[in-house]
């Protein structure tokens, strides 16, 4: 039960957070993907020429955020898959395990 307010009250500040700090300005919400490129040049001097290209490009910016989003949202199922997979076999074996002490208990108590 403490674990859930805990988390109401987290999930609470990130969004009074974001609010706030949405409110307050006018910002930009892009990637950092070409922030690279210009350290790269200013260190080399324009030299570097990458040596990979990518296989396809995405036709615009919004395709490749939903396939950005795909992705993450696919990695979190798989994640989030196998966290609860060994947390109910985790709570399985304890319940086993407390079921044995129990029918030890009885047996001895029988006897």
């Amino acid at each position: 039960m403490k674990l859930e307010y805990i988390t109401i009250l987290v999930l609470a500040l990130f969004i009074a957070a974001f609010a706030y700090v949405s409110s307050t300005g006018n910002h930009e919400w892009s990637g950092a993907d070409d922030k690279p490129e210009a350290v790269i040049d200013v260190l080399t001097g324009g030299s570097y020429h990458p040596w990979a290209e990518s296989i396809w490009t995405p036709p615009s910016g919004e395709i490749e955020s939903l396939l950005f989003a795909l992705q993450a949202a696919f990695g979190s199922i798989i994640i989030g898959y196998f966290l609860g997979y060994y947390r109910g076999l985790a709570k399985a074996r304890g319940s086993l395990q407390a079921e044995e002490r129990e029918g030890n208990l009885n047996a001895r108590s029988a006897r």
